[in-house]
């Protein structure tokens, strides 16, 4: 499973701060800075999903993807005007809706949306490295983000509203009516919320091709440990008995506990 540094979580952390200094400004930027100090906390630790086969189901997770979806949308934005499409948005409310889309993830005022698996049986059978906080009220992730943004009384435009609502595609069900309508009047008058969920995925898929080539790259090093033990433990054919040099011996030893050892 991927794990991040503790440098690692702090440098994340003041990138997604200095996001915020450097895109917004005034009373917003305050209410912003504001909501962030109080759930600094918990936002800092927070994983991007449950499961580690998902995306970023790690410590500081939800930062990290926060951060990369917001670049990609950038980039997006960028490539779709240059390929002629309307933008008819700014960059700062594509960074808004990008760096909120999924801040139900944070939980509530109180409690944390995540909490580790306790169940072993889960962890290792189903991947689950956190569940759902079973305290909390029921809300899509959309809708929890939107109230949190609420409590802090922060502002957000139509287009930040539409992007932020339909980040996650049709892979909500409450998007349905947004993206697809038989009546051409009820059409989405942005592109924002295309450039959004291509990036959200994007950066999904990317996450989740990096932790399957970090497991790819787990069980080849440890192939290579057992191969390297084995070779160490080979029986001398004249004598039918282990070689039993202390050099050898020592050698066995320390490749068998970095393999089978107390790992902390």
């Amino acid at each position: 499973m991927k794990q991040l540094t503790a440098e690692q979580i702090q440098e994340n952390w003041y990138k997604l701060r200095d996001l915020l200094t450097d895109t917004f400004e005034g009373e917003r930027l305050e209410k912003l800075n504001e909501m962030y100090d109080y759930f600094e906390d918990r936002m800092v630790v927070a994983p991007a999903s449950g499961k580690e086969h998902y995306h970023n189901a790690h410590v500081g997770g939800y930062v990290e993807h926060v951060i990369h979806v917001t670049d990609l949308a950038v980039k997006l934005r960028n490539m779709w005007e240059q390929e002629g499409a309307t933008i008819n948005f700014t960059e700062e409310e594509v960074i808004f809706a990008a760096l909120h889309h999924d801040l139900g993830k944070v939980g509530d005022m109180d409690k944390d949306y995540y909490v580790p698996q306790e169940s072993e049986w889960h962890r290792k059978n189903r991947g689950e490295i956190f569940t759902h906080n079973g305290e909390l009220s029921y809300m899509t992730v959309t809708d929890r983000a939107i109230f949190l943004l609420s409590q802090f009384q922060i502002p957000m435009s139509e287009n930040e509203y539409i992007g932020l609502r339909l980040t996650d595609g049709l892979y909500e069900e409450a998007n349905k009516s947004y993206y697809i309508s038989w009546n051409p009047d009820w059409g989405l008058k942005s592109n924002i919320a295309y450039v959004l969920h291509a990036a959200d995925s994007m950066a999904t898929h990317i996450e989740q091709n990096v932790w399957e080539r970090s497991q790819t790259e787990e069980k080849e090093a440890t192939q290579e440990r057992v191969s390297s033990l084995k070779k160490s433990l080979t029986v001398d054919d004249s004598e039918k008995k282990p070689k039993q040099s202390e050099q050898l011996s020592k050698k066995s030893q320390d490749l068998f506990d970095e393999l089978f050892g107390d790992k902390k």
